[in-house]
Order: C-alpha cells, then structure tokens, then sequence
C-alpha cells in the first residue's frame, strides 16, 4: 500500500495527541517528522508533550522544536482548556528523548529536501513556523505537495467572534501561507466542531486497549465540549481528510486572512460566494458525515496500542 509522506506540525494539546495518534498508525501515512509551535501552551511545553507522546507509542520519528511565539505578537494560551501542561488528566512516564539539535523550519526544510517525492504538511496549530519556512527557504514549495491544516472559519471564531484560534494566535504567519501559492485544505470550525465523539463512544474507551484509557483519562479533563455530551476533534479532521477525504463536503474559494482589524483580527475571510472575485487558494471543509467519522475512529483506535 502506498504511504502518504507527511510532516506534522503541532502545539499538544488534547486532541493534538489524538491526530498524532491517527497519523502514526494509520496504514495510509508516513510521518516523515513532527515539529512543535507554541500555541494550547509553551513551545516547551508542546515539545515535552510530543516527546512523551512518541514514548508512550514507542515510535521512532524525529521531532524538533519550533517558534516560541508568534511572528510580532505576544504569546497567548490555551491552557484553560488543555490544562497546564497541555496534556492534563493523564501521567506520562519521563522521557530521555530529545529534540532535533535545529528549529522546526530548518528541519521541515531538510526533510523536504531529502525526500525523493513532496511531502504534505499537516499543521494543526498556530502556522508560526510555517510562515517561517516560507520566508527562510522560499524555494522549497515545489516540495509541498499540498498544506492540510486545522485552522479558520468561515462563520464564527473560538478566540475571538471571529477568529478561530490557531488563526487568531498569529494572523501574520497565517496570512503569508494564505497568500503562498500551496495548495492548501482548511479543515475549519465549519467541519471541527461537527466532529464529535459520543458520549457512548467516549465511556467505552478505557476498555479498548492502553491508548483508549490515556485518551479517556486526558478527555476528562478536556474542555472543548465534555465526556457527557460529546468532545469535538478539531486537529483529528486534518488526518480523517488525507485518509478518507469522502467524509468531508468541501468548496474551493478564496480566503484571505484579516491582521489589521481592532476587533476582526486573525478572521479567515471565506469568499464562498465569490463577491471579491479573486480565484480560489484554499480547499474550505464545510461539512463532514459525523457517524462515518466516528466509525472511522473506531477503526484507526483498533491499530492502537
């Protein structure tokens, strides 16, 4: 079976762990490198949470630390739905594993430019070290072979009315991959916050094998929804789209990214009518097949430790 190449970037995170999940046992993928950004908590933070994550799975990718903060804001946080540490409810064991000795866009970079087909980005945090790459190495995007990301709206936000959060942390780094030229898939709130385990679903977790009864034990402490009304998997949309891309209803339009606006900043603006006549950069995700997601799921946690 042909394995799609991916490189993951990622801020864990709750249901950063469980995209990662998917992406690490999910026959259809390759994780070629994972990559951590500052955004549900500090980059340090993310970067231990990947590490531990990696040891819990016993899997050998290479993962390197990224941007701390966003391009020219201040850092800001999601702790009070992850937790502090980005990964409450759940003891990992300590980790001896360490992070590549180079910054997340230099290793994306090496990796690209060591493989011998293009690599899909999977981003499912702030585009920090995306933007990054892009200026640093502007070459590279005949890599690309396209950008799946967790990020936008075309309605309304989770950090501000407007603005969804991995937009919203920095709408910079957002805006300088909109406007790239890659051909990118926007995974957005449209589609995230349709994605939705049951709680039946959920309480039958820590029964399935190990990796069930970590994730049950970090979803009680999850605050993107609740164990006895269904939790919402924004990142894993990202990986459910590259395997099974049938889930999803999706318009090709034009969307640009505010920064300038006193109380609109980080909104994705989603032409899907096509008022601003601009050709369309971005594949949107506007609706997804909930139960086929779910019996999806299901199948990927049987591959699971």
């Amino acid at each position: 079976m042909y394995r799609t190449p991916i490189i993951l970037d990622t801020d864990p995170g709750i249901d950063d762990a469980v995209a990662i999940a998917a992406a690490l046992f999910s026959p259809e993928i390759d994780v070629k490198l994972i990559t951590t950004v500052a955004g549900n908590v500090s980059v340090e933070k993310t970067t231990r949470n990947g590490l531990q994550l990696l040891d819990f799975w016993q899997k050998d990718i290479p993962l390197a630390r990224g941007a701390s903060m966003p391009l020219i804001r201040p850092p800001r946080d999601a702790a009070n739905v992850h937790g502090e540490s980005g990964m409450g409810g759940y003891t990992f064991a300590d980790t001896q594993r360490q992070p590549l000795a180079k910054p997340a866009f230099q290793a994306i970079y090496d990796c690209l430019s060591a493989s011998e087909e293009p690599i899909t980005l999977i981003t499912i945090g702030p585009l920090t070290n995306i933007a990054l790459l892009l200026s640093q190495y502007p070459d590279c995007k005949k890599r690309i072979k396209r950008l799946v990301m967790m990020g936008g709206s075309a309605g309304r936000g989770n950090l501000t009315p407007n603005a969804e959060f991995n937009i919203g942390i920095d709408p910079e780094a957002a805006a300088r991959v909109f406007e790239s030229g890659l051909e990118i898939v926007m995974c957005g709130l449209d589609v995230t916050h349709q994605a939705v385990l049951s709680p039946d679903f959920l309480a039958q977790l820590p029964a399935r094998n190990r990796t069930g009864k970590m994730f049950h034990s970090l979803f009680s402490h999850y605050r993107s929804g609740s164990l006895a009304t269904g939790l919402h998997m924004h990142d894993l949309c990202t990986i459910a789209w590259l395997v099974k891309p049938s889930l999803f209803r999706a318009h090709d339009c034009f969307v640009a990214v505010e920064t300038q606006g006193l109380l609109t900043s980080g909104t994705t603006v989603v032409d899907i009518d096509c008022y601003l006549g601009r050709p369309a950069n971005a594949r949107v995700l506007l609706d997804i097949d909930v139960p086929a997601f779910q019996q999806w799921f299901s199948g990927m946690l049987d591959l699971m430790p």
